[in-house]
């Protein structure tokens, strides 16, 4: 198999990758327990709902799409899947013994994680977290950087940036989305928030939509962002004024609570500090 055409035709799924080599593309068929699920696969959830859908209509219908898979490295006879690890789940729930396969030649692991991506993206199939930690995976795995993933994708750089910062989140936060306890909108409102976790609790219990989780954050993040600054002892004040008449200088006086602090003069020009350096001399 020409593995060069394939590369070329990512970008468009594996639907249309297919149709591009139907010539040279043998549908076969292959025991259901010579076939094992892709150990890069970056999808790890699946809907049960969606999942018995799929099964009924596999009952009725068979298996329509043929499964993608490659001859196991390290098991003579055995495959793995490389697309359709979904329709495999759903064969084995409606009883059958073979499943229709596509055995693709000469792919590596990195081809084999690029091929389950693109399925999964464009079938919209993996959810905001699983989808970041496929990227991470060809960053860490295959070096990768966000532009070469953006163009082999199919997305902006800021897509990708975005979706990698959603591992950032605390895994409790990360099981939120998983579960689909909170949506990606309300996810990306908390990148980066001290207190994600309790947040990401208060929009679960409250039952906050995006827009009200993104006031909340935004109205948390401004409070974190004001200054307090504590009032000065009147005394302080007294001394700072005395001083300031006396040199003609800003004068700043820190005062902490073990009576310990600063003094600090700030001058504008060289005569200033003359002046300041010659009052001192004069009163020691």
């Amino acid at each position: 198999m020409n593995t060069l055409k394939f590369k070329k035709g990512l970008g468009r799924g594996l639907s249309s990758l297919l149709g591009d080599t139907k010539s040279k593309t043998n549908i076969t068929k292959l025991k259901i327990y010579d076939v094992k699920r892709n150990k890069l696969q970056p999808r790890k959830v699946f809907n049960q709902e969606s999942l018995q859908e799929l099964t009924n209509s596999i009952k009725e219908r068979g298996v329509i799409q043929p499964i993608i898979v490659r001859k196991d490295k390290n098991l003579v006879g055995k495959f793995e899947i490389i697309a359709g690890e979904r329709r495999w789940l759903a064969s084995q729930n409606a009883g059958l013994h073979e499943v229709p396969v596509v055995i693709l030649e000469d792919v590596d692991d990195e081809k084999s994680l690029e091929f389950a991506i693109v399925e999964n993206v464009q079938r919209k199939d993996l959810n905001v977290i699983e989808e970041a930690q496929g990227y991470q995976r060809l960053i860490d795995d295959f070096s990768y950087n966000q532009e070469k993933l953006a163009k082999f994708i199919g997305k902006s750089r800021s897509y990708i940036a975005n979706s990698l910062r959603l591992l950032g989140l605390p895994k409790e936060v990360i099981s939120y989305v998983e579960s689909e306890k909170i949506s990606p909108g309300h996810a990306r409102s908390l990148i980066g928030l001290p207190k994600a976790i309790q947040i990401a609790k208060k929009i679960v219990e409250q039952k906050l939509s995006v827009r009200q989780s993104e006031n909340l954050v935004r109205a948390l993040r401004n409070k974190r962002n004001l200054k307090v600054v504590p009032s000065k002892d009147s005394n302080i004040l007294d001394l700072e004024k005395s001083l300031v008449d006396k040199t003609g200088i800003n004068v700043e006086i820190k005062n902490n609570r073990n009576n310990s602090g600063k003094l600090s003069f700030e001058y504008k020009n060289l005569e200033q500090l003359d002046r300041l350096i010659n009052i001192i001399k004069n009163n020691y």
